[in-house]
């Protein structure tokens, strides 16, 4: 049974920030491509950040590149994203997800529908 668990979602202020873990179980995990959508009150789930298995490629969304980090421990089944910077536009539950799907290129990693597995999500919250 596959599972994803993220966690070290919180209440932070402008600014500041959170790393978010997602662990990862029943997949080998190395050969997955792996990514970060979230949800905010102002719209859908939107794309946040993705790297590939192999980690040739990676994406970032516009409004947080720069700012987060995606990466991955494949000795630990983990994911990660780093946010530095928090703006409260930032806020929104977080969702971790992978995909077995190999494409070339990374036009591909933003799109929701290519992934197969998702987490139960973890909520950010930034205050002004």
């Amino acid at each position: 049974q596959v599972q994803l668990v993220e966690s070290g979602g919180g209440s932070v202020q402008t600014g500041g920030s959170l790393t978010l873990s997602c662990v990862t179980s029943g997949l080998t995990f190395s050969t997955y491509t792996w990514a970060w959508f979230r949800q905010t009150p102002r719209s859908e789930r939107e794309f946040v950040a993705a790297k590939t298995w192999s980690n040739a490629n990676f994406a970032y969304a516009d409004s947080v590149r720069g700012r987060f980090t995606i990466y991955k421990d494949n000795t630990k089944m983990t994911v990660f994203l780093e946010m530095n910077n928090l703006k409260p536009e930032d806020t929104g539950i977080y969702y971790c997800a992978g995909t077995s799907v190999r494409r070339y290129s990374n036009g591909w990693l933003p799109e929701e529908n290519v992934y197969e597995y998702w987490g139960q999500g973890t909520q950010v919250t930034v205050s002004s």
